[in-house]
């Protein structure tokens, strides 16, 4: 099966990969949701993913020892890290507050927070492309949000606080790149979110049950999966070819808000979500497609 699935397209692969990367984020997002109506903090959520993220690369850790964390550049790597404990943070909390398609389709508006940040912060040429999608994609934010829409503004503004975060871990990301290796990169992460998560989960603290350890040790376990699948996808095909797949998370996540919570936005809120899509989409693919 394995060396069937290595004989394919380098495309097709990577849309295979990217289209279970959409099946994981909906999966991490249910997690979210029952979590959630059990009970449990977001921060306590946020700290299982913290701690899952150290044990995937404890390994790497061991075996290279403390010098994966020497560098020279560690305000880029604080600023990667607070970007990406509040990151997920916020999402997680937009999952609580909104319902699952509404949270979904503002956590793509990411795409057109770093077009925005691309140009000034990294002095990277912004095409017309790229310039039209973020337009687009804002102007369906306004079609969601309009005056008297039933969706929460405080859900609303997690999920773009989220995807204005997200910003900040592309744009560091992109930076440390240049000069630090992925494995001191994500060892950084790892330490820094967990530093972070912690404070936060003791300050929200909430009495939980034995059944509740066991299911954040699976959320915690299982998440880090998803980076892994996203990184396999852009290595297997070419990314203005496999990006476009991430966006599958939408109809996978809106179906199955309505089959296990009812969830069924309203005309607007489509079409809201219909610009944003088109949008995000624009720019993933004008972005891929430019030279690097």
């Amino acid at each position: 099966m394995i060396a069937r699935f290595l004989a394919l397209p380098g495309n097709l692969r990577g849309a295979i990969l990217m289209s279970i990367a959409a099946i994981a984020f909906t999966v991490e997002i249910l997690f979210t949701r029952w979590m959630s109506q059990r009970g449990i903090p977001v921060t306590t959520q946020l700290l299982a993913r913290s701690l899952g993220q150290v044990v995937w690369i404890a390994p790497t850790i061991a075996a290279s020892g403390l010098a994966i964390f020497a560098t020279r550049r560690l305000a880029l790597h604080l600023v990667r890290g607070f970007s990406s404990v509040s990151t997920w943070g916020l999402y997680f909390l937009s999952f609580a507050l909104l319902d699952l398609a509404t949270a979904t389709v503002l956590s793509f508006t990411n795409v057109m927070f770093t077009t925005l940040a691309a140009g000034p912060l990294l002095r990277e040429r912004v095409t017309a492309a790229r310039w039209a999608g973020t337009l687009a994609g804002f102007m369906g934010v306004a079609i969601m949000l309009r005056p008297g829409t039933d969706i929460p503004l405080g859900g609303a503004a997690a999920a773009l606080g989220a995807a204005l975060c997200w910003c900040g871990i592309t744009l560091s990301s992109r930076a440390l790149t240049r000069t630090e290796s992925t494995r001191s990169v994500i060892a950084w992460v790892g330490l820094i979110t967990t530093l972070c998560a912690t404070p936060l989960a003791i300050y929200f603290w909430q009495p939980i049950s034995l059944t509740d350890v066991l299911i954040l040790a699976a959320f915690g376990l299982i998440t880090p999966t998803i980076l892994l699948l996203l990184t396999e996808a852009f290595r297997a095909g070419e990314a203005s070819a496999v990006a476009p797949f991430q966006y599958l998370r939408l109809p996978i996540v809106t179906l199955a808000g309505w089959l296990i919570f009812a969830e069924t936005p309203d005309a607007t809120a489509w079409a809201g979500a219909a610009v944003i899509l088109v949008g995000a989409t624009i720019i993933t693919i004008a972005e891929a497609r430019a030279p690097r």
